[in-house]
Order: C-alpha cells, then sequence, then structure tokens
C-alpha cells in the first residue's frame, strides 16, 4: 500500500518506517520544513512538505501524493506541553482527516491514549466510556483525544490505537528523558495510581498490522499493568536515580487499561510483554 505517515520525524514515526518498509508498503513522511528532507530520504522514504495546521499544504500534500492510507502519528510530546498536544489532535486531525477525505483515502490509523477512560476500579475495556467530565488540566487532554476519535471515524475504515504510556528510546521514559530527570532532580512522587506501558517498538508493530485490521478503536498496553509505587522506584533503580517517596493518594481515573481485545480478537501479542523487562533496556538509552 501507499502510506502517507503524519509525524514521521517523532519517536513512533521513525521506528514504524522501517518496518513498513519491510513490509513492501511505499512510505511517504509528512514533514514541516526542508530541514527533514535528508532524513527522510535516508530511511527511505518519500518526503513531502506539509503543516498539519496549514489546512492547504495538508490537502497539497495528499493531492500530490493520493495514498491509500494515512497512518497519523502527530504529536507535540516534545515541547512538553500539553495545550499544543491538544491542538495537534484538534485541528491537525482535523485538517488530515478532510484531505484524506477529499482525495479517496480509505483507511486511516490514528495515534489516541489508553488513559482517557472515565474514573473507575476496574481495568478500562475500549467500550469503557472516555472522561467527558475531567477538569482541567486533565480535561484539556480529554477534549484533545475526543475531538481526534470523532473525526477520525468520519473515514471509511478507521483504527484507533489507544496505546499505554510509552517507553523506550526517545521517550519520557528513556534513560535521559523527562521523567529520568525529574527523578534524579527529586520532584516526583509514586503514588497508587495504576499505569499501563507500551514500548514503542510493540505500539509501532501494532500501528503496521493495525493497517489489516477492522475499524474500531484498541488497546495497545503490555500484560501488567502497574501502580506507580511499583513502577517508579524500580524505574529509578534502573537509571540509578534517587528512590522518590510514596504516598497513597491518586486519581480515580489512574485505572489502566485491558489489552484482552488485541490479544484475542486480532491475536497481537507483545514483543515485551511486560514493562519489568523493557524497562531493564532503558539505562543503554
Amino acid at each position: 500500500m501507499k502510506i502517507l505517515l503524519a509525524g514521521s520525524t517523532g519517536v513512533l514515526g521513525k521506528v514504524v518506517i522501517p518496518m513498513l518498509i519491510e513490509e513492501g508498503h511505499e512510505v511517504i513522511g509528512m514533514i514541516r520544513s526542508e530541514k527533514h528532507v535528508k532524513t527522510m530520504q535516508e530511511m527511505g522514504i518519500k518526503p513531502v512538505i506539509a503543516d498539519a495546521f496549514d489546512r492547504d499544504s495538508v490537502y497539497a500534500a495528499l493531492i500530490e501524493t493520493q495514498p491509500d492510507v494515512v497512518m497519523h502519528q502527530l504529536t507535540a510530546l516534545s515541547s512538553g506541553d500539553i495545550n499544543d498536544n491538544s491542538k495537534i489532535r484538534i485541528e491537525g486531525t482535523r485538517n488530515l482527516v478532510d484531505a484524506a477525505k477529499y482525495v479517496g483515502v480509505k483507511k486511516i490509523i490514528a495515534q489516541s491514549i489508553s488513559w482517557a477512560y472515565e474514573p473507575g476500579n476496574t481495568l478500562a475495556i475500549e467500550e469503557t466510556p472516555l472522561d467527558t467530565n475531567a477538569v482541567l488540566p486533565r480535561k484539556k487532554t480529554i477534549d484533545g483525544v475526543i475531538s481526534l476519535e470523532e473525526k477520525v471515524k468520519e473515514m471509511p475504515e478507521f483504527v484507533i490505537l489507544r496505546y499505554g504510556t510509552l517507553y523506550g528510546p526517545g521517550t519520557w521514559l528513556s534513560g535521559n528523558g523527562l521523567i529520568a530527570k525529574q527523578l534524579q532532580s527529586q520532584e516526583l512522587n509514586a503514588t497508587n495510581g495504576i499505569s499501563s506501558f507500551i514500548h514503542v517498538k510493540d505500539a509501532a508493530k501494532a500501528a503496521v498490522l493495525a493497517l489489516n485490521w477492522p475499524s474500531g478503536s484498541v488497546n495497545i498496553v503490555d500484560d501488567e499493568p502497574a501502580k506507580t509505587s511499583i513502577w517508579l522506584p524500580y524505574f529509578a533503580e534502573v537509571i540509578r536515580a534517587p528512590l522518590p517517596p510514596i504516598n497513597d493518594i491518586y486519581d480515580s481515573w489512574e485505572r489502566g487499561a485491558s489489552n484482552e481485545k488485541a490479544k484475542k480478537q486480532y491475536g497481537w501479542e507483545p514483543i515485551y510483554p511486560s514493562w519489568t523487562k523493557g524497562f531493564k533496556l532503558l539505562h543503554h538509552y
């Protein structure tokens, strides 16, 4: 297939590109500026310049490239600003979906998150409602996710990948990422909130497999949801940072997510079924 990858220079984009090429797909990398052209060409894909916020440039990119599928991995995570990320989910997705529909793209694969569900005391499944009653600052994130998912569902076919917390090279959870820096400066507490994780390789692999999955939303998380009071000290030990203080407060939306649908219905199996094994590699990068 001919696949337009929006977010090709991001953490997940760089991992998914070689996987798509290996499967024999033709990949077009949507990039914001000329400075990434050489990188894309060296990775074996064709670059097309378009800013997700510039509607005309997105339309032009889709008209020029005529892809079969759009893969939406756009984020603004590098800035660490939830407002930027929400904006790209709302405005960037609107432009991408409208342009895709205009040129007759049949399918979109889109990145979402598995911690946008409403509060509860069991693992969230795909049918669990999203947290429409969230309050600020979380509301910003949830509004962006809801907007993204609603727009993506306008496509004839769609797969919404609700990823767990990403870890691995280039993420906030790497040996020199944001969480590591916050631990080193002793800014974080370990609570009883539950997290579900996914290694970047598993997240990318799911995006490739999703090309053949039916329309719908699916949690892409590993097999072991864990309380922050367990995983954060473990992560601190791996990267040789001071152990964080532990307290028992948490938000009721920190419930973790189930991967049963992905495993049982789609036959998906994570390369890293447990964050405990994946984290051990983190001091290498």
